[in-house]
């Protein structure tokens, strides 16, 4: 269990609702459904309805700095059937590369790779106190697009499971590019968690509001206002 898991959920019943997809950038074809994650009739590009609100006041504030740039939307709502899909398409990928096969590996192995995975994915927990952000309908991932709609340097893939996704990795860099990588985490962190979001501690490209992850970064006491939907 990770610590964000052990905040007590009581959900506001807010309503999940589709992202006006026409006032960011889309990062297109969905990563996860182009691989054959079982969406069925739910799409991924929707939130709870304050969550979409202060996203919208993030890309006020990104252009405000950073005119007709655009908050790039990689991927948000994730139902726990695709939470699984990926976080075993992410293992079996994983084994492949160490030239195992996912289905007969050694144990101690299968525990190691195992561990790297949920360093960064959410366990796909069914339990209602425990359910992955991503599934709340409460976390986004995203990335920035500059002012001719091209993906800003971020310094490393969303998804990419290594340190180089952690938020601060180039922050005492000296190499000219992986400065400007810090500088536009910088930036999409700046314009997110002004607007009220929490970012993930692992990753430069999630953020969440109101789910438990933003509840235990508010303090003892804080309650989450959303649960698996």
């Amino acid at each position: 269990m990770k610590p964000y898991q052990k905040v007590p959920i009581n959900d506001c019943g807010e309503a999940l609702l589709p992202i006006p997809l026409e006032r960011f950038a889309v990062v297109a074809p969905h990563p996860y459904a182009a691989l054959g994650a079982p969406y069925g009739d739910r799409s991924p590009y929707f939130l709870r309805e304050s969550v979409l609100t202060q996203l919208a006041q993030a890309q006020t504030a990104l252009q405000a700095k950073q005119p007709g740039w655009l908050l790039q939307i990689f991927d948000a709502y994730r139902p726990i059937p695709v939470q699984q899909f990926m976080v075993d398409y992410t293992f079996e990928q994983l084994a492949k590369e160490a030239g195992l096969d996912p289905k007969s590996m050694p144990e101690q192995a299968r525990a190691h790779i195992h561990a790297q995975v949920i360093q960064f994915w959410a366990v796909p927990s069914p339990n209602p106190n425990t359910p992955p952000p991503h599934s709340t309908g409460a976390a986004i991932d995203l990335t920035l697009c500059d002012a001719n709609g091209s993906a800003v340097e971020m310094g490393s893939p969303i998804d990419e499971l290594s340190p180089r996704s952690y938020p601060n990795h180039f922050a005492n860099s000296a190499e000219p590019q992986t400065q400007k990588a810090h500088h536009n985490r910088s930036l999409l962190a700046e314009v997110m968690v002004g607007a009220g979001f929490c970012q993930h501690s692992n990753e430069w490209w999630h953020f969440s509001l109101y789910d438990q992850m933003w509840a235990l970064q508010q303090g003892e006491g804080a309650i989450a206002r959303y649960g698996s939907i």
